[in-house]
């Protein structure tokens, strides 16, 4: 496989998407930007996986003694899209390959995860976040190791009995995540880069990143007397020394395109790549609903359905779109209908966790579909 394989660009035109219209989606960057809404970002669109525009706005830190502009490289703590990026795929290769059901109970794997209604919990209701496990706890705050985290976590109860409700859990990516780094026999760091982010050529994505690279990070919260740049901002997943399933994933808007145009690929890399990173059978799977009885819900396995409490697609992609965001100000989306992607990074909580993208976001994906020509 070609390990350095890059997204091919072309002009929107040909690619049926209007330009003029596009460079509307991204000047909404500089509305939010001049607004104080956030510091800077990075955006890029594509379409059949090829890269039809990229914009960079603004800054990745701004304190007393630093100031440094965003670039089409700059490197973003993708939060949440932990999730999809690194512990979905894993899952799913596993399910691939035969090791690994939807069905099968946690307690086959992880037998203290037991009790109170747990043996139900299949890795299904893990991955469409209907396990009955509570929303969020501290568990950084107690000084703990990454180990005694772990074993809290599967130590929780269920807050509601499994599969009744949806309930968006970081403890039901915890988990999965422990699985992956189980099943695979080495941690979840070293799963994910093996099995997902180099067959895609994905070589500024990973969990911890080096020191060397922190004039490239966006900068997220100011914390503890500092911002918090090149270590992850999830305390959980700070406590558990930057390695989790459900945060620690640092990404640039390219590397996320590549992720992005794979999905859209039936699986396989959109660039110059041989084999599948996914089955288009797994891609399928992940992205029907699991979810049609439960209020608010609309869920894939991991992935953010339309009309979901959580769908950041705004009004104009299809039925067929699915995406996901992250806590510090990341998105991707996808709509197979038109073969668009869409990715938005930003580090929002650099000026604290009230600023929001919600807006951001879907105004970002309506001026988007409004490009592409019929």
């Amino acid at each position: 496989m070609n390990m350095d394989m890059a997204l091919p660009q072309a002009a929107p035109e040909q690619l049926g998407i209007n330009g003029d219209k596009l460079q509307l989606a991204f000047q909404l960057l500089d509305r939010e930007e001049e607004a104080g809404e956030i510091p800077g970002g990075v955006a890029i669109v594509g379409r059949k996986g090829t890269i039809v525009g990229t914009y960079a706005v603004g800054h990745s830190i701004i304190s007393d003694d630093t100031q440094l502009k965003v670039t089409e490289d700059t490197i973003y703590d993708c939060a949440s899209l932990t999730k999809v990026m690194a512990t979905l795929p894993l899952i799913m290769q596993l399910i691939d390959r035969g090791e690994l059901r939807l069905r099968d109970p946690i307690t086959r794997f992880f037998p203290e995860f037991s009790g109170n209604g747990k043996e139900e919990v299949t890795v299904k209701h893990l991955l469409s976040h209907t396990s009955g496990l509570q929303a969020f706890k501290d568990l950084h705050s107690h000084g703990w190791t990454p180990e005694q985290i772990k074993a809290a976590v599967l130590g929780e109860g269920l807050s509601h009995s499994c599969g009744s409700s949806y309930a968006y859990s970081d403890f039901n990516y915890i988990i999965l995540g422990e699985l992956a780094a189980k099943l695979f026999s080495m941690p979840l760091d070293e799963a994910a880069n093996r099995y997902v982010f180099e067959p895609l050529g994905m070589h500024d994505t990973g969990y911890c990143p080096a020191k060397e690279l922190q004039s490239r990070i966006a900068a997220t919260e100011f914390m503890d007397g500092a911002y918090r740049w090149g270590e992850v901002h999830d305390e959980n997943a700070w406590a558990m020394g930057g390695v989790s399933g459900h945060a620690g994933v640092f990404s640039t808007a390219r590397d996320v395109a590549k992720y992005a145009a794979m999905w859209l690929n039936h699986g396989k890399p959109a660039a110059d790549g041989l084999g599948h990173v996914l089955s288009s059978a797994s891609v399928a799977a992940a992205t029907r609903s699991y979810t049609e009885d439960k209020v608010n819900a609309s869920r894939g396995l991991g992935w953010v359905l339309k009309g979901d409490v959580w769908d950041a697609s705004g009004d104009l992609f299809s039925s067929q779109s699915y995406g996901h965001t992250g806590f510090t100000g990341t998105s991707v989306w996808m709509d197979p209908q038109s073969s668009v992607f869409a990715v938005l990074l930003t580090n929002r909580v650099h000026f604290g966790r009230e600023k929001s993208v919600v807006r951001l976001r879907d105004c970002f994906h309506n001026a988007i579909a409004a490009s592409i020509e019929p």
